[in-house]
This record gives structure tokens, sequence and C-alpha cells, in this order.
């Protein structure tokens, strides 16, 4: 009888550790597209005809929050480059604080 209760634990906390992996992952992914994403726009040379590039970008677009645009973020610079730098970089350390929060909520 005990031995079953053990087992059990064990089977949700595994499952708790594997959801909080997955979230913090999840977290970590969109953090890299914004900050690629504000490379690319630093850079001025990009192709944005290329479809890699407009992925990530719009991508990034998305992910942003609302609150950390590029063009009317939290912070305006007198260049994209900048207000995207800021801004999308403030956005991927939102996203890794809030994974980090989730996964040590998940996690047993």
């Amino acid at each position: 009888m005990a031995r079953e209760s053990k087992t059990a634990v064990s089977g949700s906390a595994r499952v708790r550790v594997r959801a909080a992996q997955a979230v913090w992952t999840v977290a970590a992914l969109i953090a890299l597209v914004l900050a690629v994403g504000a490379l690319l726009v630093a850079i001025d040379q990009t192709n944005e005809s290329n479809g890699l590039v407009t992925f990530v970008l719009d991508l990034a677009d998305s992910l942003d929050l609302g609150v950390f645009d590029r063009q009317d973020g939290v912070m305006t610079f007198d260049t994209e480059a900048a207000n995207a730098l800021v801004n999308w970089g403030l956005a991927a350390i939102v996203w890794l604080v809030i994974g980090r929060l989730l996964e040590r909520l998940i996690r047993p």
C-alpha cells in the first residue's frame, strides 16, 4: 500500500518536473527570439525580404507583450535599432523572469 502511494507521488513529481522544464524551455526560446530579432534590427544590413529574417522579426513583434514594442515601447529613442535593442531586450528579461517564476511554482 505504501509502495503504491510512493510510486504515485514520484510519478506526479516526474510530470511536474517535466512540465517545469517545458515552461522554462519555452520562456528561454521566446527570449532568444526577441534577442535575435533585436540583433537583426540593430544590424542595418539585414535583408528584410529574406523569409527567415521576416519570420523572426514578425515572431518577435508578436512576443513583445505589446508593452515592449520596437516602435512605441516602454522606452523610445531616435533610431529603430536602439528601440529594438532596449525594448526587446527588456521583453526578453521579462520572459526569463516569468519563465523562472513559473518553473519554480510548478516544480515539486
